[in-house]
């Protein structure tokens, strides 16, 4: 697309007009350029939430406000006092098209929306403030420095760290559990107090009270406004984007599941003439991944992943139902729950960040 004509319909755009790409299929949109979406924050889903954060930093009396911008994800800049925001929020069509390729819309509801930019305005405030090098801070969570792992392994049962967003995010790096610890005390509802009583993460939450009371009515050490990574400069086509995030958050393909199969399907004769246990398993895939990921917090195209992988093996040993279709559902929840868990727990699979 050249520049003119980019340029008259983004003015398009801005005078209320819907996009011309929010009409076409998910072919045609993939081959788009993501700088060629021209898209802004106002009058977007985002309007709302950020006026909330606003709000809930005003009522801890906090003068910092960070600024927005729309990029590929959601993300704080280390040393920017701003947290960007992903682009598939800004418009419907493109919410379902994250959907499609993801099997999820990250941050998709007002509520969950919320929970990421309270964690994203912990790294913000950080920054604004130089708080990574005040000693207490480094001592009670760890220094930044450490190296940013690509992966973590989590500990589910620690009590040495908040619980906010999904597979202990806390764990992954001292800057994580600042903003994770950030958030847990500024969301008003989190009645953080009772919840955590008893555990050893109440230093750090009580750090926490202590050193936004200190920074109250202050303004912030660093005020620019810088953008990174800004939707208008990233030229990459949706298509590449996608493959790209696919490939992160995949996983690995376990060899067979036959043995665990075999226990709760069968490929006996006197069961030939039921529902075979692939056929069943395609049917009910999304409800059955939409209940692990409830109960993981893992991804949803991860653990699609895994579910694929036991949908062929069904199909490969030609397995059948043996018992009521709900209480098959829900045995092979379990079964993919445990399989997702054992892959979490043994380090198989570490969590992407």
């Amino acid at each position: 697309m050249g520049r003119t004509q980019r340029q008259r319909r983004q003015r398009a755009d801005l005078a209320g007009a819907a996009p011309v790409w929010a009409e076409w299929s998910d072919e045609q949109l993939l081959d788009l350029r993501m700088c060629d979406l021209g898209l802004r924050l106002d009058g977007t889903f985002y309007q709302e939430p950020i006026a909330q954060l606003y709000r809930e930093l005003a009522a801890r009396r906090l003068v910092f406000r960070p600024h927005f911008w729309i990029s590929d994800e959601w993300f704080t800049p280390d040393g920017v006092p701003g947290i960007a925001v992903p682009f598939y929020l800004a418009h419907p069509r493109l919410a379902k098209l994250e959907a499609s390729q993801m099997l999820e819309v990250e941050g998709g509801t007002h509520d969950w929306c919320m929970r990421i930019l309270r964690h994203e305005a912990g790294h913000a405030i950080e920054n604004a403030f130089l708080l990574r090098r005040r000693r207490r801070r480094q001592k009670l969570f760890g220094r930044s420095s450490q190296p940013y792992p690509e992966y973590y392994t989590p500990r589910p049962y620690s009590r040495s760290f908040v619980r906010h967003l999904d597979v202990w995010y806390a764990q992954s790096h001292p800057d994580e559990d600042f903003a994770e610890t950030f958030a847990v005390w500024l969301d008003p509802q989190s009645g953080w107090r009772e919840r955590y009583r008893g555990w050893p993460v109440m230093k750090k939450l009580e750090f926490m009270e202590r050193l936004m009371g200190e920074l109250a009515e202050m303004s912030p050490t660093v005020t620019g406004r810088q953008l990174l990574d800004p939707l208008p400069r990233i030229y990459k086509t949706l298509r590449d984007h996608y493959d790209e995030k696919r490939k992160h958050y995949g996983i690995g393909r376990a060899s067979s599941y036959d043995s665990d199969l075999k226990k709760l399907f069968s490929d006996q004769p006197a069961h030939a003439k039921n529902l075979s246990a692939a056929e069943f398993l395609h049917r009910a895939r999304k409800d059955i991944r939409r209940r692990v990921a409830e109960w993981t917090g893992e991804y949803q195209y991860t653990i699609d992943q895994v579910l694929e992988s036991m949908i062929e093996r069904c199909h490969a040993s030609k397995l059948h139902l043996t018992q009521p279709r709900e209480q098959a559902k829900l045995d092979f929840a379990i079964l993919l729950t445990v399989q997702t868990m054992n892959h979490l727990h043994s380090g198989r699979h570490k969590v992407a960040l």
